[in-house]
């Protein structure tokens, strides 16, 4: 609500829909006499400085009738937005319920309902349930309820397949606590949204019915009744007729209106969520700030869920720092929670965030587009299918520095040129599909080189690349790191590519970083279990082609298995009883080398001697 109030449209929409509410309730008290008075010698009179919209056959002032006519137009179409939407959302979810065959049925049902236009509908239910104000009410909300229904089955089967919902499932929950407790609460939001569009619908519908005689019947009225009573001397008195119809206007433009603006601010929400979740402090050491610095990171989802565990490290200028660990292990929802990427119902909280010495949240979208380059995993699916790569590179720079569309363009065929793509101006006007998958991750680099970057976050950019393609774009962020002086941030699975190519490593397991050290010392000073681990499963040329792979035992736990205790227990030689029970925090080891593990550095030095090449 608040997002949709600070939008120009959203602000208006809200100042008029209140201000029909006071009418609707004070109209009847001020006015409600001096509109039904019977006025014999003004008898359908023009508009006038006494009565600006004219008077009717019986010499009642117009404007008045209009003013006292806001109470029953929108409550009727309130009340049949009510039962339309309450109709719709009980056809929407029976199919979540009942049997399978059942459920066929009802949404038959509802598919059939909703290939008829809305208005049609409304005509057929009125000839059902006859002229008057009940019959027009059910008419507009059995309307109203097809398309209702078919809405809420679409959101319900959208979150029936989430992994949350089989969990409940798993546990036992019953089919309409399912539906109540997890299903409903997720899709409330679209529906509600959905449910304002409703009553500007319901608004003009019932004054359509009522305009034709087969709504609100004398000697009650309402907009309909009395846009019909002036359309009969239209030509005579014009504003007889305009007076009512700029009030059905009105409001359906304000309910109408005010649906968008919340629509569009659920759609384009802040991603950054302000109010902190609970979790323990950080007993980790600051190691001082830097360009990106980041203490006790929490990424939580409804449930308690928390994939991203009190994380906290610091990247400098010029640095090109390494994230390694299995998938889940929380890499790339820490990149997307240092760029502000995290969409709802996430949870972002931090004891401190800062990038370029300021606190990330209050850096604004263009400056921080500028500044900050994300190289997604999948540049296929990054890219929009339908759009040529000339024409989405040079968004960037309309979007976060204000050029023209061709200055943008020409910026952005100069960007691909810098990553080496031959014939830039060409295979910008090229789309996605038309480059091989080498080319389209180079331009996403070249995305993000559109503003003047300071930090690049390459979120495994080298997956599914062959070997060559994967050395040319990992030269390439080194370039872009040597002449740009900009830090990077590699998230990668393979632990050696980072080795290769950065300065330090991150090793995350189960959301948290279990050890930071030095790239150089990472194959003779590596320490914690999991860390040895990982190096000693990959192979090389001294490995033994006639022995078993090396493997780490066991699964990485999900983020709602996580429990009390080190999360690698379960899988580690070295575990004792003490590691399942308290979870271990990072503890310094040297200068630059830090290890999250109950074993001293001893033991730890001659299980890595044991462990590793």
């Amino acid at each position: 609500m608040r997002a949709a109030l600070r939008s120009p449209v959203g602000l208006a929409s809200a100042v008029l829909l209140a201000l029909l509410v006071l009418l609707a309730v004070f109209a009847p008290m001020l006015w409600g006499d001096r509109a039904a008075a019977i006025d014999t010698d003004a008898l359908q009179q023009g508009a006038s400085a006494e009565h600006p919209l004219g008077t009717d056959q019986l010499g009642r002032d117009i404007l008045f009738r209009v003013l006292v006519a806001t109470r029953l137009t929108i409550g009727l179409a309130l009340l049949a937005t009510v039962i339309g939407v309450g109709t719709g959302l009980l056809l929407g979810s029976l199919p979540a319920v009942l049997p399978r065959w059942a459920a066929r049925i009802v949404t038959s049902a509802v598919n059939i309902a909703v290939a008829f236009p809305g208005l049609l509908l409304a005509l057929f239910f009125a000839v059902i349930f006859g002229t008057g104000t009940v019959g027009a009410v059910l008419a507009i909300a059995f309307a109203i309820a097809p398309s209702f229904a078919r809405l809420t089955q679409t959101l319900t089967a959208g979150i029936s397949g989430r992994d949350f919902i089989k969990a409940a499932r798993v546990c036992g929950v019953g089919r309409f606590r399912l539906l109540v407790r997890h299903v409903l609460p997720n899709i409330a939001e679209p529906l509600v949204i959905n449910a304002t569009l409703a009553a500007g619908a319901a608004l003009t519908s019932f004054a359509g019915l009522s305009f034709l005689g087969i709504g609100v019947q004398a000697p009650s009225y309402d907009w309909g009744r009395l846009l019909g009573e002036g359309l009969l001397r239209i030509y005579l008195s014009p504003a007889s007729a305009l007076g009512p119809a700029l009030a059905v206007v009105l409001a359906g433009l304000a309910f109408n209106l005010f649906g968008e603006a919340a629509a569009a601010a659920a759609g384009g929400r802040r991603r950054w969520r302000g109010k902190p979740v609970p979790h323990h402090e950080s007993t980790v050491d600051d190691p001082g700030d830097g360009l990106l610095t980041v203490r006790n990171l929490h990424v939580t989802f409804p449930g308690g869920i928390t994939p991203v565990r009190g994380v906290s490290f610091t990247v400098h200028d010029g640095e090109m720092i390494g994230v390694v660990g299995e998938s889940g292990s929380g890499k790339s929802l820490t990149a997307l929670a240092v760029s502000r990427l995290v969409e709802h119902p996430g949870s972002v909280t931090a004891d401190r965030l800062d990038f370029d010495g300021r606190p990330l949240r209050s850096i604004p979208d263009r400056d921080l587009g500028t500044r900050l380059a994300m190289v997604f995993q999948d540049p296929m699916t990054s890219f929009n299918p339908a759009l040529r790569i000339g024409r989405q590179i040079a968004e960037v720079s309309e979007v976060h520095q204000g050029l023209s569309r061709g200055d943008a363009l020409r910026k952005a065929t100069d960007r691909l040129r810098a990553v080496r793509i031959p014939d830039p101006g060409r295979r910008a006007g090229q789309y996605p599909h038309e480059f091989s998958g080498g080319m389209r991750q180079r331009a996403m680099i070249a995305m993000g080189l559109m503003g003047e970057p300071k930090l690049v976050i390459a979120d495994e950019p080298t997956t599914a690349l062959d070997v060559t393609v994967q050395r040319e774009v990992l030269k390439l962020l080194a370039r872009i790191r040597t002449e740009r002086s900009a830090a990077v941030l590699l998230i990668s699975h393979d632990i050696t590519v980072v080795a290769q190519t950065c300065d330090r490593v991150l090793v995350m397991y189960a959301g948290r970083i279990v050890e930071e050290l030095p790239t150089d010392e990472l194959f003779t000073a590596a320490r914690h279990p999991y860390t040895t681990a990982l190096l000693a499963a990959v192979p090389d040329l001294d490995t033994d082609r006639d022995a078993p792979l090396a493997v780490i035992p066991g699964r990485p736990p999900e983020p709602g298995e996580i429990t009390a205790g080190c999360p690698f227990a379960p899988r580690c030689p070295l575990a004792e009883e003490r590691c399942r029970t308290e979870e271990p925090e990072l503890s310094a080891l040297s200068d630059g080398h830090r290890v999250a593990c109950w074993k001293s550095e001893k033991e730890l030095a001659l299980a890595a001697t044991g462990g590793t090449r």
